[in-house]
């Protein structure tokens, strides 16, 4: 059975399908690798355990990654009246929040990974997409 002049049709539908496959992935993934509200309370080994925990320890160690330790909702309002422009297409919050970095210590990159705690408060730079962070920027540490 053919569907004459349905495929424009069927090629905008899965475009649209894709287009919001790939955001929800991006969000999604910016807060498996960044979001941690409230801080998880993980022992002394907090970096170690969160970055094995958030897949970020295979096949090789993240170097450096940060998780901030607000609400979903303040994290989401640095996109808009929570964050001011910050130049690339970056937003940088109005208000500091309380982030963990956790830095890769030794020289190989290869797991088993151990990682140094550095807990600040600070204001965050990230890229939005869709009104969501998508970017956590690490170079404005």
């Amino acid at each position: 059975m053919q569907f004459k002049g349905s495929g424009p049709i069927l090629f905008v539908l899965l475009v649209v399908v894709f287009i919001v496959g790939t955001y929800a992935a991006d969000y999604n993934t910016f807060l498996r690798q960044h979001y941690d509200n409230p801080r998880s309370n993980v022992g002394n080994r907090y970096c170690n355990t969160m970055m094995q925990r958030r897949g970020m320890t295979k096949p090789q160690c993240k170097a450096v990654n940060s998780f901030i330790h607000g609400s979903k909702k303040q994290i989401i309002a640095v996109c808009g009246n929570g964050g001011k422009p910050y130049g690339n297409g970056l937003r940088r919050s109005n208000k500091q929040f309380s982030v963990t970095t956790c830095k890769l210590s030794g020289g190989s990159p290869r797991p088993p990974c151990n990682y140094r705690e550095n807990r600040s408060n600070r204001f965050i730079v990230v890229a939005c997409n869709g009104g969501k962070p998508v970017h956590f920027d690490e170079g404005q540490i």
